[in-house]
């Protein structure tokens, strides 16, 4: 086979590869956000800004100072084992 036809059929298989993999990441972006717009429409975010509505809530408030107690203790472990 000659050079130019080498050349050729490697510009062929490139452009070819090339645009496989166009296609299919288009088709990716294009999926991913039908996803996401159907997912917005069937699940909408919660506002967060509300406030609690249960007593349940008000106990997570304990636990969350306990926790960060525990978190602060291990910090400080930590930060007095590297000195």
């Amino acid at each position: 086979m000659s050079e130019g036809v080498l050349i050729e059929q490697g510009l062929d298989l490139m452009l070819y590869g090339m645009g496989t993999v166009f296609i299919f990441l288009t088709l990716l972006v294009i999926v991913t956000a039908l996803m996401s717009m159907l997912i917005r429409r069937w699940l909408p975010e919660e506002d967060a800004t509300s406030p609690p509505t249960s007593a349940s809530n008000t106990s997570s408030i304990d636990v969350d100072g306990r926790v960060l107690a525990i978190i602060q203790a291990a910090i400080d472990k930590h930060r007095s084992r590297i000195k």
